[in-house]
Formats: C-alpha cells, structure tokens, sequence
C-alpha cells in the first residue's frame, strides 16, 4: 500500500490486546503512517514511547474491560502532554468516553469499523490539520466531529436542558406522564429529533413514551413476533442495548449496528445518531430502563455532555422511582381504607362505615326529596348453629348470607354487617313497599341456600322508611323493632316498622 507524501513524517501507536485486530489493523493503516508500531497493552506501550515518542496514540477498545484497563490507558492519556490520543470505542462500550475523559483531553470514533473505514478516517483525520512531527504541537491535531459551539452557547444549552428535564420531575406521580414530560423536555435539546423512555415492568421491556418526529413509532419500528423488543434487535438498537445490559450505547451511523432494515428506516426518519442511557435500577439488579436519544447528525460529546447525558439518566431513574412510591402508597392507602371499612369476614362494610354511609344517603334523600328504606335483618337461631356445628361453620354461614343477599341487591343498595349475625341493607330511592319487597326477595333466597354441614337457615327482617325528620339512628331503632316483631311473630318473615 502506498503511502500519501504528505503524511510521511506522521507515526503512530495502535494498542490492542486482541493479536489479529493489531495484524488487521497494520495491514490496513500500516500505508498511512511513516512509521506504525502496535503493542498489546498500557505497560508495552509505555515502553514503547519511552524509547521513542509518537505522534499519534490510537487506543482500541475492543475486548478491554473497563474496571481492568482503565486506570493503565487512562494513565497513558494523561501522560500525552498535548499530543492527539484517538479511541475506537465499540458503540456498545460508550462509558468508556467520560471515563478516559477524565484523564485528558481525547478524541474518538465509534466502531465498528470495517479496515477501509479505519483508514478512510485516519486519513481525513489526518488531513483536517495534524502537524508533522516536526512541527510544534500547540493546538490539538484532530479536529472535532463537528465544530463544537462556544462555551456559552453549550452552557446555556446544558442547563435550559437540565432545567427542562426537572419540570418533568413535578409530574413524577405517574410514570407514564413522566415519561412523557421528560420525552418533550428533551426533544428540545438542539440536534435531537426524537426521545423515548423504555422501563421494565411486569417482566417485560415497556416503551413508556417518545416525542419527536411526527409518524416515527418505536413500538411498530422495533415490534418483531408479538411482542416488543425481540433478539437480534436487543443487539442492535442502542434503547434496547441500554435497557437490557445497562450500558451506555452511542451509535453515531445506524447502518453499524448489523440490522440494515432498522438503519433504512431511522434514516428515512432524518436519524442520524442514537444514543442509548441506561436508567439505573435500584439494588444490585438490572437496569430499570433506558432513555433513547436519536440525533440528525453525528457529533462529537463533550466530557461536560457526557455528565449531562448521565445526570438524565440518574433523573429519569429519581422520577419513575416517584412514581413506583406514588404507586406503592395509593395502593397502600387503598388497602388501609379497605381494612378500616370492610368487614374482614364477609367482606361488607363494616358498621361504622355503614353509618358514614348511612348519613349520606340520608343527607342526598332529603336534599333531592327522595325516598329511603333501611332493611334490618339477621339469621334466626344462630348461636345454635355455632353451639352444634362449630364456630367455622358459622362463619361459612354468615360468608354464604352475606353473598347470597348481596348478588340480590341493586347496585346502589349497600349491604352492611352491623353485628354478630346482624345485617343492615341501606337501600336508596326506595318506599316503604320497596323495602319490603327487597326484604321478601331477600328472605325467600336465604330460605332456598343450601350450606354443606348445617340445617337450613332463614333470616327474620324489618323495614323502615325515613321520616321527614328523622335522624340515622332513630331510623334504625325503627327497623330493630320491626325485625324485633318478626323474631316474636315465628321468625323467617318480615315486618314493616311502624311510623
């Protein structure tokens, strides 16, 4: 391979554990550079420069661990004093970029890359204004991706971005309309043209939200065999990437993520670059989802981008953990209110909601000038069934009347356990005739049940109606001594109370 005149006094480092792509990557690139050497690791490399410097240092990623070389390449950024230090970083390694940020000034391309995409970017690389050897390295030899914009305009961008994305944090009571809220705060961010929050939930991957490009739906984009998110787009698509594994993925050309299909489409949609940020879970599990930027354009993150991209994501996490707790707490305080309410056997109100509810309905009568009946009931000769059956069959007894009277009722009646074996129905827009009517229908049922282990069992009733000006508790001693009178009349019948 011949090398280009104008390069000629340009060498260069390639470091790589993996022998073959150091082989490959001679054979590609060895015509670019006066003089290449490879070596396989930080400590071989030192050696290296220590005998003689290079130009230009390249740090392949490819099969290094980040928490084993980091420290090693790390050390070997700072050690450049102003000299150019390019990182071929895999797409699905992206948290390798803030990290040896840290330790210097870098600049990077995301793989992979074919051996002619190498060298085509080594050579525009090279020709965008790397001083030769000889001359003095005053400014920093690669230009960037893009020309980044000022200070300022980056600053201002940054926090109208994190500003933007902590509005959404006041709609965190309800994880889809956060997700939502975060989507369109992001959308905002200048270059993206499309955001979606994907989170774990019941087992499987949801895409919670997105907001950008009109017509561009992930959830039809990525659907594959019923369901969302199937192999090998879990290998492809930086969103899922990111969801599944909890690794940061940048994709800076669609078509290098092996789904050529996928690519098309993005970019039929103006996408250019995606960037995938896992959403931390909390605990030693998995991620709990993922945020899923799409760009027009490829460019280059700065460390300050980086810190932000990863402060969106320790946010999004913050939000849909407020929400999962606004969640737990409703949920909590339906329980707790059922607890308070309910009576925990038959599972009907219990009495002191009953008379909460009672006074409503009473307070709605007489507001809209409607009639109300109470009926009282409960189950003749019950403490015989306890005394000869046992207790567990009485509370089969009571769980059986308690069902049985409650299918009868309308939907707006109210079945209530006042006592032991003591019942009130609290029935709504009902005369005096409609209560006894209810009751009759009531008593007739219960007559009919049959309950394994126990004789037939029948209930006595009595019915009320409300009075001008009659309050809940005078209204109920009403329906007492009228189911009273039935009781003395022969049991198993109903009564209507007098007025």
């Amino acid at each position: 391979m011949q090398r280009d005149d104008a390069l000629d006094n340009v060498s260069c480092l390639f470091v790589n554990p993996v022998g073959q792509r150091r082989a490959d990557f001679q054979s590609a690139c060895g015509g670019v550079f006066s003089q290449l050497r490879v070596a396989s690791g930080a400590d071989q490399a030192r050696g290296l420069l220590a005998r003689e410097p290079a130009d230009l240092l390249i740090l392949d990623l490819e099969r290094c661990e980040l928490g084993i070389d980091l420290a090693a390449l790390g050390a070997l950024v700072a050690e450049r004093t102003g000299k150019p230090t390019l990182v071929l970083c895999p797409f699905t390694n992206a948290r390798w970029l803030p990290a040896l940020m840290a330790f210097g000034p870098i600049d990077y391309a995301i793989g992979p890359l074919r051996a002619q995409q190498t060298r085509a970017l080594l050579d525009a690389r090279l020709r965008a204004g790397f001083p030769p050897a000889s001359a003095p390295a005053s400014a920093p030899a690669f230009a960037p991706m893009l020309a980044p914009t000022s200070a300022e305009e980056e600053l201002h961008n940054l926090l109208a971005l994190r500003s933007a994305s902590l509005e959404a944090l006041s709609h965190a009571d309800d994880s889809v309309r956060f997700a939502e809220r975060l989507c369109a705060a992001l959308s905002g961010w200048p270059g993206l043209v499309h955001a979606a929050l994907f989170q774990h939930r019941d087992g499987d991957l949801h895409l919670e939200a997105e907001e950008g490009v009109a017509g561009l739906h992930l959830m039809a984009l990525l659907h594959r065999e019923g369901r969302l998110l199937q192999s090998p787009l879990r290998h492809a698509f930086p969103g899922l990437l990111a969801a599944a594994t909890g690794e940061f993925t940048l994709l800076d050309a669609p078509e290098k993520a092996g789904e050529p299909e996928l690519a098309a489409r993005l970019e039929g949609f103006g996408v250019r670059m995606v960037v995938g940020l896992p959403i931390p879970g909390q605990g030693p599990g998995g991620p709990r989802g993922s945020l899923c930027l799409m760009f027009d354009h490829a460019r280059a993150f700065s460390r300050a981008q980086l810190q932000a991209l990863d402060d969106l994501a320790q946010m999004a996490a913050h939000g849909l953990r407020m929400a999962e707790v606004t969640r737990e707490n409703e949920a909590l305080l339906a329980r707790v209110t059922h607890l308070a309410t309910t009576d925990a056997l038959t599972e009907v109100a219990n009495r002191r909601h009953g008379e909460h509810l009672l006074e409503q309905e009473i307070k709605r009568a007489r507001r809209y000038r409607l009639p109300l009946a109470l009926v009282s009931f409960d189950i003749d000769r019950f403490s015989q069934v306890n005394d000869s059956f046992g207790h567990p069959v009485g509370d089969i007894v009571l769980r059986t009347v308690a069902d049985t009277v409650r299918a009868l009722l309308r939907a707006s009646d109210v079945l209530v356990r006042s006592g032991g074996e003591e019942f009130l129905v609290i029935a709504p827009h009902a005369s005096a005739i409609d209560g006894l009517r209810i009751a009759e229908k009531l008593r007739a049922a219960i007559e009919q049940v049959e309950i394994p282990g126990c004789d037939h069992v029948t209930i006595s009733l009595g019915v009320a109606q409300l009075g001008e000006s009659e309050s809940g508790d005078l209204l109920a001693v009403r329906a007492n001594a009228a189911l009273a009178r039935a009781k003395r009349a022969g049991r198993n019948c109903v009564e209507l109370a007098m007025s």
